[in-house]
């Protein structure tokens, strides 16, 4: 049996959701399409709730993120929120599947929906659901198939014509192995405190020594505490020096102004994000004053300690170099503001546990709105004064 800490993280999967009016059959489809009970099957309409997930692989695509969402026809005050929450499901959605009743086609609800698809510029299919129930089956089109969950008929067909239409010719980000050559050395440097989760090191941390090693370079870990004595017993200068943003004032002092630094949530950024932008809102917060409302948003949930970097650490350090007390608002997990513009500042976590999509879904409603946005690791560079130093990694990428 595979451990789930081996599993590809959520935010590394191509999210595949199922749309569609209640009782259009998505959910006896969903459960077809990964071939297990995934979800709660029933003539009752609207037994779908809330939007369940489930991480699978989907060859030749590799791993998916499967989403089944609530009825976009729901009713009454309560289907409102819902049909809001299964709206929201597109923020993240990487292929949208819009199932339909097959003997009634594209209904009004599915039909409103794919126009939001298309405004959005996602990929996506519309699946014909209970074609048994058709004289006659038409064949598939580029972005259309009839299938049946009740029979299976055409739900391999229906996977792979998902692998194709979620897939993509771009050529795929890298963390840091781009910024690397085979034989470099990269010391991280991962502080074990209080903060740290028992027993492992976090995600971002896991990626780039994964993405490192990819490169066909070297990762020394190390402390901050170690970090000093790890790099005079090395006897040629690192690579680069990576480290968590929480420990930038100690670690910018003891490694060489001649050696690249950076940190996990900048890389990240430049990942998943648009690291110029981030930088330039990392500024702002100079500009803040009494009263200010600031936005921190984390991407996922956990268990905060008395020291929490974003309810505790980040207000402290604003506040130490600006002078100035502004109000703090927080967000956490799925939740993140739907109305930035009440809010001066948004400053957000590095999103590891997001997806790509959903993170330049965020920045984006931000800058739409002109609200300055920025992740922990930029703010927290140029709080130290270092920013410029630790965003020079940059043009190793460019080879120069």
């Amino acid at each position: 049996m595979s451990s789930g800490m081996n599993q590809t993280p959520s935010g590394e999967r191509v999210h595949i959701a199922f749309f569609g009016r209640r009782n259009a059959g998505k959910s006896s489809l969903v459960n077809a399409f990964t071939g297990q009970e995934l979800a709660i099957v029933s003539d009752v309409r609207g037994t779908t709730t809330d939007p369940v997930y489930k991480a699978m692989e989907l060859l030749p695509l590799g791993p998916v993120q499967i989403i089944d969402t609530p009825g976009i026809d729901d009713e009454g005050a309560l289907g409102e929120k819902r049909i809001k929450k299964t709206r929201g499901v597109l923020n993240k959605t990487d292929l949208a599947i819009i199932v339909t009743d097959a003997p009634e086609g594209l209904d009004a609800p599915a039909a409103e929906l794919l126009e939001l698809v298309r405004d959005k510029a996602l990929p996506y299919i519309i699946v014909h659901n209970k074609s048994d129930l058709l004289p006659a089956v038409p064949p598939a089109g580029e972005s259309e198939i009839w299938v049946s969950a009740k029979t299976r008929q055409n739900i391999t067909e229906l996977k792979e014509l998902a692998a194709k239409k979620a897939g993509t010719d771009e050529p795929r980000r890298r963390l840091i192995s781009d910024l690397l050559e085979p034989g470099d050395t990269v010391v991280l440097v991962i502080p074990i405190d209080k903060a740290a989760p028992k027993g492992r090191i976090i995600l971002p941390q896991q990626q780039v020594l994964r993405d490192t090693l990819e490169a066909g370079a070297s990762a020394l870990v190390c402390r901050n505490t170690e970090l000093a004595d790890t790099l005079n017993r090395l006897t040629s200068p690192p690579k680069m020096v990576v480290t968590d943003s929480q420990a930038f004032e100690e670690v910018s002092r003891i490694v060489p102004e001649s050696v690249t630094l950076t940190s996990f949530s900048i890389l990240m950024a430049r990942y998943k994000g648009d690291l110029d932008l981030l930088a330039r809102g990392a500024m702002f917060v100079d500009s803040l004053h009494d009263g200010s409302k600031v936005l921190i948003s984390e991407g996922c949930t956990h268990h905060r300690q008395c020291d929490d970097i974003g309810t505790v650490k980040l207000p402290r350090w604003i506040e130490a170099h600006t002078g100035v007390k502004p109000q703090y608002f927080f967000t956490s997990g799925t939740e993140f503001t739907e109305t930035p513009e009440d809010y001066d500042y948004i400053i957000h976590c590095g999103a590891c546990m997001l997806g790509e999509r959903e993170v330049a879904h965020r920045i984006r409603s931000a800058a739409e709105k002109g609200v300055p946005i920025t992740n922990y690791g930029t703010l927290i560079a140029h709080l130290n004064g270092i920013l410029t130093r630790c965003l020079s990694f940059q043009s190793l990428a460019a080879g120069s």
